[in-house]
């Protein structure tokens, strides 16, 4: 019995509906070296695609800075200079990059734990495939976004020797709680969390035949925490986005379709152990009643993106008159 648990854990089968399982081909490497391994040659064109779009964003933002345009520069006017600020674009890129990726593998995340379309483009093996690959290069353009935002602060604080700037840049950056000028106090520390947890969250599938695979399943549902956070860290600290404008407005509208998919999800799971079910029934009443609060939760979170999108109040600033002229972060002096 202990070796037919083991022997599921490590092969790629799934319980249907009714607990039954069906083995889906092939079965899985039993190291996780090789299937890590795998998925990392098989995110090279995602990975390519992804970079492409980095590229792209990055021109637009540097096209919008010289022409004026910028939100960021009516933020921040001192950065109406993309020749110098470049690493800050480069760095708004590859997050406006990451958080395309992380909807959709949040959104292939979800089709594939919801109710099973009759009807799939293609296989649900290919789909599984997208969502960890996808999962692999958003974790990769969280790291560059941090990484190029620490090398724009590197450059920025002149009046100190090279390693204090090191220093103070990967604090600002990677420690909660270090940074300590404006709405990074808040932002900055909602982002680390967001990279802090996507991490192990997201490697820890290659693991699962170790951890156990109910255990891994657990865990994995907070990856819709990263999600938010990452949301919830662009729409106070991303400047292309900080005023009520119609940017804003379809990031919150492109929350709908992820909220509706995870209600759905909650609603008719494709696990029986995961249907609500009657309150008292073979569920512990506080878990049902945490259930049942999961579920209004969400269905009020979709009320609420449509109140925004009909009211257009989207919790953006308004564009001053005169823009501050504050910068981001204070340089160090002698």
């Amino acid at each position: 019995m202990a070796r037919a648990r083991e022997a599921l854990m490590t092969s790629d089968v799934r319980p249907d509906e009714d607990g039954a399982v069906t083995p889906s081909g092939r079965q899985r490497p039993p190291g996780d070296r090789v299937a890590l391994r795998g998925d990392l040659r098989a995110a090279l064109p995602d990975a390519g695609a992804a970079v492409t779009v980095t590229v792209l964003v990055f021109a637009l933002l540097w096209a919008r800075m010289e022409s004026g345009a910028s939100d960021t520069v009516a933020v921040m006017p001192f950065m109406d200079d993309p020749g110098t600020y470049w690493m800050y674009l480069l760095s708004q890129a590859f997050g406006w990059s990451a958080l395309l990726w992380a909807w959709g593998t949040v959104m292939l995340g979800l089709l594939l734990s919801g109710p099973r379309p009759a009807r799939l483009p293609v296989s649900r093996q290919v789909l599984e495939r997208w969502h960890r690959t996808t999962s692999l290069t958003t974790m990769a353009l969280m790291f560059a976004h941090a990484l190029m935002f620490a090398a724009e602060l590197v450059r920025y604080e002149t009046k100190a020797d090279w390693a204090e700037r090191v220093w103070a840049a990967f604090a600002d950056t990677f420690v909660p709680g270090w940074y300590d000028s404006g709405t990074g106090r808040v932002a900055i520390p909602i982002g680390q969390g967001a990279l802090y947890l996507a991490v192990p969250l997201g490697l820890l599938f290659y693991v699962r035949h170790r951890i156990g695979a109910n255990t891994w399943r657990r865990l994995h549902r907070f990856v819709i925490v990263v999600y938010v956070l990452s949301v919830w860290h662009t729409l106070l600290y991303g400047t292309n986005v900080w005023y009520g404008e119609w940017p804003r407005t379809v990031l919150w509208l492109l929350q709908l379709p992820v909220t509706l998919l995870l209600l759905l999800r909650l609603l008719r799971p494709a696990r029986r152990a995961e249907r609500l079910g009657p309150p008292g029934g073979s569920a512990a009443l506080p878990g049902w009643w945490v259930r049942a609060a999961g579920r209004v939760a969400v269905a009020a979170v979709v009320v609420g993106l449509v109140v925004v999108a009909v009211s257009g109040r989207d919790g953006g600033r308004d564009r001053p008159t005169h823009p501050p002229a504050t910068a981001p972060h204070a340089q160090e002096t002698d």
